[in-house]
């Protein structure tokens, strides 16, 4: 199975990007998306489509003619009462919060969800995708959904997801099946 994640368009410049941002496309975003739309049309014709549920994520995958299916499971990361802040605010209130949430991927001071429970979420979707042999799947969602997907499938150390950067449109591949998955570039 070939699954390939696309990054949505973006919705606020990178200094202005907050935790749990479901706002929608902003101008930029728009303008890049339709820049985008000629290499990116070809992947409408994966057999399953999907979407995380938030209005950036949406209006991409509709705009590239996926018409996806929105899949919860694809939000990003929970962060409790950080939703809504920037890092830059966080860290201004909860320095040592923030610390030990970059410091530890079992913590979870906002009081949402860790950054292994995060993976394992993302992991569990991969895991469960209903094609097997050749099929095609394509989802767009947040950066750091990919960056989870990608974590998991490599197996590689919680430190990587901070040393992974996926910028707006980025497209990344995975193939293989549950339990054995491959990053597969070009």
């Amino acid at each position: 199975m070939l699954l390939t994640l696309i990054a949505a368009a973006r919705s606020s410049a990178v200094l202005d990007t907050r935790f749990g941002d479901d706002r929608p496309l902003d101008a930029a975003g728009w303008h890049a998306l339709e820049r985008a739309i000629p290499v990116l049309l070809p992947l409408a014709a994966a057999e399953l489509r999907y979407c995380s549920p938030t209005p950036s994520s949406r209006q991409t995958g509709d705009a590239l003619g996926l018409a996806p299916l929105a899949q919860p499971a694809l939000r990003d990361c929970d962060m409790g009462r950080w939703h809504g802040m920037t890092l830059q605010e966080v860290a201004a209130r909860e320095p040592a919060a923030v610390e030990a949430w970059l410091a530890d991927p079992r913590s979870a001071p906002h009081g949402g969800e860790p950054l292994l429970a995060f993976v394992s979420r993302v992991g569990g979707w991969l895991d469960t995708r209903p094609l097997g042999g050749e099929g095609r799947i394509v989802a767009v969602t947040e950066s750091s959904v990919i960056r989870a997907a990608m974590l998991y499938a490599l197996k590689a150390p919680p430190q990587s997801y901070w040393r992974t950067e996926v910028h707006p449109l980025s497209v990344v591949s995975l193939s293989g099946h549950p339990g054995r998955w491959s990053l597969r570039l070009g």
